[in-house]
């Protein structure tokens, strides 16, 4: 009997410690709305820890709300859980003609893959496919092409931006399009490129009269195509990593069309955002409310709950690889000055979501061995004061939670 008083006495004390920490996290979710500055109807929060799917804390967790970039960790979810890290984007080249005498009888052809990072001026980058045309040609004995240099796009249909998105972005380097051959990031410095096929296909032209092979331009119309070779991609996780430590707009969307188009899609962006839709019904997730237009959270017409976030994040975090994709505090990307020199340096992995009146997190605190323990969902909208006001709360609030008391203000 004694033996049996202890262990009810352990649980005893330990639901009693828990529910003291449970107390404690809500209350610092409670000073982080007030503190906050915004309207508590446009604030939501979630915190859930994974050792036992307990919600530590929550605030306004089913209210629907614009996630800006934190869309893109549903984006890179949905791929990465289909695709697998492995995945590369390949990008073939054919002619459709006979080859007479060295003289390709018919035309030269680029099959867009929607590869985001063909030629990008960012990490993981690509080799030059450029070169890798005109040296596969010299291998062949190829030193002219009759027709013309085509790049076909016909495997991702649809406009390259949804038309939600604002025009004023349109020609920024963000809000460029996504398209089913990219090229270059789609972008010169900061501004965006609206066809990139024509600029790639100038620059091939360059570049074979340089090689001493020529394009005469016949229209021949289309015959039966011969691959010449396959250009491969960096693996996928270096893609999303990419994306997501930079906070790539191109990219996002470009991995929510390819998700689309494997599943059997169109490749639109509309077509995609629905395949994820059902795809995340099935899986269970609660979608009311939710409302998915495209891949990267640039369109204000997309909207998401605490709820939503983290059940997809909990879900995820079971994967090896997914939280890695993620910034960690202090240290890189967007979230190199949050929480800075703080317990929480290094402790916390979280994608941001900023545009005006908005201002998000969604993410993972880690433990030792960069492991997830908690997931994080921060939302605010309709920011109508400061926002560095928002984001030191934010910080303050999971300094408080997660016990790392500390008193100095954090940029």
């Amino acid at each position: 009997m004694k033996f049996i008083r202890h262990i009810f006495s352990v649980a005893f004390i330990s639901l009693a410690v828990m529910n003291a920490l449970a107390g404690e996290s809500q209350e610092a979710v409670d000073r982080f709305v007030e503190a906050s500055g915004i309207n508590p109807a446009s604030v939501a929060v979630k915190i859930i820890d994974l050792s036992d799917g307990e919600v530590l804390a929550a605030h306004n967790e089913a209210r629907p709300l614009v996630p800006a970039s934190i869309m893109k960790s549903v984006s890179i979810a949905s791929l990465l859980d289909d695709a697998g890290i492995s995945y590369r984007y390949h990008t073939p080249v054919f002619i459709d003609g006979p080859v007479d005498m060295g003289v390709v009888r018919g035309n030269l052809i680029v099959q867009g893959a929607c590869d985001p990072s063909l030629h990008s001026r960012e990490n993981p980058g690509s080799t030059d496919l450029v070169l890798e045309i005109c040296k596969s040609l010299r291998q062949a004995g190829i030193n002219k092409i009759e027709g013309e240099i085509i790049i076909d796009e016909a495997e991702f249909a649809g406009p390259s931006r949804p038309d939600s998105w604002m025009a004023a972005d349109f020609s920024k380097s963000y809000g460029t399009g996504s398209h089913a051959f990219n090229f270059e990031d789609n972008a010169r410095g900061q501004r965006s490129v609206e066809n990139p096929k024509s600029v790639f296909a100038g620059r091939l032209r360059s570049k074979l009269l340089e090689s001493n092979i020529y394009v005469d331009g016949k229209d021949l119309g289309e015959g039966k195509r011969t691959r010449l070779f396959t250009h491969v991609s960096a693996p996928l996780d270096e893609i999303m990593r990419s994306c997501m430590m930079r906070s790539d707009n191109l990219y996002a969307e470009s991995m929510l069309r390819t998700f689309g188009r494997l599943n059997g899609g169109d490749g639109s962006t509309q077509d995609a955002a629905k395949r994820e839709y059902a795809k995340l019904e099935k899986m269970g997730m609660p979608l009311e409310g939710v409302e998915i237009v495209d891949g990267s959270g640039l369109s204000r017409s997309n909207r998401v709950t605490a709820d939503f976030m983290g059940a997809v994040l909990e879900r995820m975090s079971v994967s090896p690889d997914y939280a890695s994709f993620f910034p960690l505090a202090g240290q890189e990307g967007t979230l190199r000055k949050f929480l800075a020199e703080t317990p929480l340096d290094s402790y916390i992995a979280m994608k941001t979501g900023s545009m005006k009146g908005i201002q998000c997190y969604a993410g993972y605190k880690l433990d030792e061995n960069y492991a997830p323990t908690h997931v994080v969902v921060v939302i605010m909208n309709d920011l109508n004061g400061s926002r560095d006001r928002a984001k030191k709360a934010a910080q303050r609030m999971l300094l408080d939670i997660f016990n790392e008391n500390n008193n100095e203000e954090n940029e």
